[in-house]
C-alpha cells in the first residue's frame, strides 16, 4: 500500500529530455520497483519542453528512507548517474505528499519499445495558507463528482506529507500546504472539451469554484503531462 508519494519536477538542459526519458524508462523503472518503490508515472510536461515530471510512491517514510538508500547507493544508479545528471539543471522541485483518497489504480506496465499513449494527465496543485483539511473535504465530496461528470477520469487526490524528510540527500519543498488533484483524459481534445463544459457549468463557475478559491493562498497551478511509453498513469 502506498502511503507516501513524491511529485518530482526536473528542469533539464535544453534538448535533453528525450535522452533522460530513454535512460529512465530503460534503467530506472524495474531497478527501483525491485526495492519496493512504486513508479506510478513518467511524463513530458507539455508546457515546457525542458521539464520532466515523475511520481513515485512508498509504503511509508521509513520504507522510503530504506529504499532510497538502497537505490542511490546501489549499482544501477552508480552506473548511470553521470548520464542522468548530465541532462539536468535542477532536480530539487519535489513535493512530498500522501493520499487523501486511494492511491492511483494502475494496469500492467508496458514493455520497452511500446508506443506512447495519446492520453493526457493533469495535476492541479492548490496552495493553502494553513490546514488542508477543510479544502480537501470540500474538494473530494463536491468537486470530484462534478469534475468527473464533465469528463475527467479521477486518478487520486493528494496532500502535503508534513513528516520530516527521511532521506535528506534528496531535498523536498518545505513550509507549504498543498492539495493536488490528479486526473486523466483520453487525449488533449477531451481535456479541452472538459474545460469548455466546466466553463458552462453554473454549479462550477458560480458555486464551487468561488468556494474553493477563497481557501487558497495563491492561484492554483496545473501541469499538463503526456505519459511516456512505460508510465503506469496514462
Amino acid at each position: 500500500m502506498t502511503e507516501v508519494l513524491e511529485l518530482r519536477q526536473y528542469t533539464l538542459r535544453p534538448g535533453r529530455r528525450e535522452d533522460l526519458i530513454a535512460l529512465f524508462d530503460r534503467e530506472f523503472v524495474e531497478s527501483q520497483e525491485a526495492l519496493g518503490i512504486r513508479l506510478y508515472g513518467q511524463f513530458r510536461d507539455l508546457d515546457d519542453d525542458d521539464r520532466f515530471v515523475w511520481l513515485r510512491g512508498f509504503a511509508g517514510m521509513s520504507e522510503r528512507a530504506e529504499a532510497l538508500t538502497a537505490f542511490y547507493g546501489g549499482p544501477v544508479w552508480r552506473e548511470h548517474r553521470d548520464a542522468a545528471n548530465a541532462t539536468m539543471i535542477d532536480s530539487d522541485d519535489v513535493l512530498l505528499l500522501r493520499p487523501v483518497t486511494t492511491a492511483p489504480a494502475v494496469g500492467p506496465r508496458p514493455p520497452l519499445g511500446a508506443p506512447p499513449p495519446g492520453s493526457l494527465v493533469t495535476v492541479t496543485i492548490y496552495h493553502l495558507p494553513a490546514s488542508v483539511d477543510e479544502f480537501a473535504a470540500l474538494f473530494v465530496s463536491e468537486a470530484v463528482p462534478l469534475l468527473t461528470e464533465h469528463g475527467a477520469e479521477p486518478v487520486t487526490c493528494l496532500r502535503t506529507e508534513a513528516a520530516e524528510n527521511t532521506y535528506p540527500a534528496l531535498p523536498v519543498r518545505t513550509g507549504e500546504n498543498v492539495f493536488a488533484w490528479v486526473a486523466s483524459f483520453p487525449d488533449q481534445q477531451a481535456h479541452t472539451e472538459h474545460v469548455r463544459h466546466l466553463g458552462r457549468s453554473t454549479r462550477w463557475t458560480h458555486d464551487l469554484l468561488p468556494l474553493l478559491t477563497k481557501h487558497l493562498a495563491r492561484p492554483p497551478e496545473q501541469l499538463h503531462l503526456a505519459p511516456t511509453a512505460r508510465s503506469l498513469l496514462r
